[in-house]
């Protein structure tokens, strides 16, 4: 992919292969108004903000948003979701581990799902505490993947590692040091709170599940050539026609937003 990364690849693809929808996501932006007691000044951090799915609900209330984000094509969809950007609206292109604000800057820092994208979360999580003022909330969220979902990505990743062996020319995995947010927020002497935003049902066919795998929206599916991943996705078809019986067979099951709230003592 050359100096692409894997999000620039799948930029246009990734608000239709999530499922957070935009209707889900007010009612997300809602419940963290209210957790946080947001007044018209409060200012918000994004960083891998990606699409925008998170915070468009706040820029349109009028809140200052602040995005960054590594991948300047889905910063652009994000763009596109917009007439014009607006002033309380500021996207950066940059490293979101390093982030380019004085200290105490923002009054919520929202990340979702991407603190273990970033190659040192412990520096990461020292530029939360530096830009984030001392009556502020730093809610490390994610969206918990339907079971159903879960499951099927399951029976993918059971076929993807019969390949592996195809794949002598990829370094090692390295041994990845667990993250542990709650312990390192708690060090600095801030108390933490975790609560469900949201929870909703999530259908999909198994041929649009499918279809997604197909269009690799999903980083496990650049672990392998892009020949080798055509045979474990004519494999994966084949075992989702003779598992599910028809590939108009529907999947529902049930998603959670869950935050974890972290406020100074």
């Amino acid at each position: 992919m050359g100096n692409r990364n894997y999000y620039d690849t799948i930029a246009d693809i990734y608000d239709q292969t999530r499922w957070l929808t935009e209707s889900v996501a007010e009612e997300v932006a809602d419940f963290i108004v209210e957790l946080v007691n947001a007044s018209p000044e409060t200012s918000f951090l994004e960083p891998g903000v990606g699409t925008g799915l998170n915070v468009l609900p706040f820029v349109r209330r009028g809140y200052a948003v602040t995005g960054i984000d590594v991948s300047e094509e889905m910063l652009d969809q994000f763009r596109r979701k917009l007439h014009d950007v607006p002033q309380n609206l500021s996207l950066i292109h940059a490293d979101a581990s390093e982030l380019p604000f004085p200290d105490q800057s923002f009054d919520v820092v929202l990340t979702v799902h991407m603190v273990h994208t970033v190659a040192n979360w412990k520096t990461f999580l020292d530029e939360i505490n530096r830009v984030l003022k001392p009556s502020g909330f730093y809610l490390n969220a994610q969206w918990i993947t339907p079971p159903a979902r879960m499951e099927f990505e399951r029976y993918f990743r059971m076929i993807l590692s019969k390949y592996e062996e195809l794949r002598a020319s990829k370094p090692v995995d390295k041994v990845i040091e667990e993250i542990n947010v709650e312990e390192y927020f708690h060090s600095k002497g801030y108390q933490s709170t975790y609560v469900v935003a949201k929870e909703w049902r999530v259908s999909n066919t198994v041929e649009e599940l499918l279809s997604f795998f197909k269009s690799r929206a999903y980083g496990l599916c650049w672990r392998v050539t892009d020949e080798i991943f055509a045979q474990v996705m004519e494999e994966f078809e084949s075992f989702c026609v003779e598992h599910y019986g028809s590939l108009e067979t529907e999947l529902l099951s049930e998603a959670k937003f869950e935050i974890w709230s972290y406020t100074a003592s």
